[in-house]
């Protein structure tokens, strides 16, 4: 037990406060140019950062624009299709609006059910999830084929 004891004295460590220390000026000095140091890298990582950041969406905007034009040559070659593809997607946003109003009907009544019961929630889950999913993605691609030229290439 007295070897895990250690004297006071090498606790603690004397600091000189004077006011009038010359040590001070050079440990500043150094600090200072470390902070520039720092500030510099910094400031160099955050222009290679917004450089990459402008690739990513010069990238991003190239293949945007190739889809549209892909997507609007699709429409001039196949105009019939893409009115077929409109009307499909109006009539199935229809049935969404009816889906999500039976959807919000169910957890209106069956609420403190689903919030209470673990069984309930996952078969609520599995009742409506897919379905919405599968139908969101259905009438995006519809909407994408059908779109107007002039709504698409903007």
């Amino acid at each position: 037990m007295s070897r895990d004891r250690q004297p006071e004295a090498e606790l603690f460590t004397q600091v000189d406060i004077s006011a009038g220390t010359s040590s001070s000026q050079p440990v500043s000095a150094n600090l200072h140019d470390a902070q520039s140091q720092l500030l510099r890298q910094i400031l160099q990582a955050l222009d290679r950062n917004n450089e990459l950041l402008e690739e990513l969406v010069t990238h991003q905007n190239s293949a945007q624009r190739q889809r549209q034009q892909e997507l609007g040559q699709w429409r001039q070659s196949n105009p019939r299709l893409a009115q077929k593809c409109r009307l499909a997607a109006e009539t199935l946003s229809r049935v969404q609006t009816e889906f999500l109003d039976s959807l919000v009907t169910e957890v209106r009544e069956n609420g403190d059910t689903l919030m209470d019961g673990e069984f309930m929630l996952t078969e609520f889950v599995d009742r409506f999830g897919p379905r919405l999913a599968h139908l969101n993605g259905v009438i995006q691609v519809l909407s994408q084929l059908s779109a107007p030229a002039s709504t698409a290439d903007g």
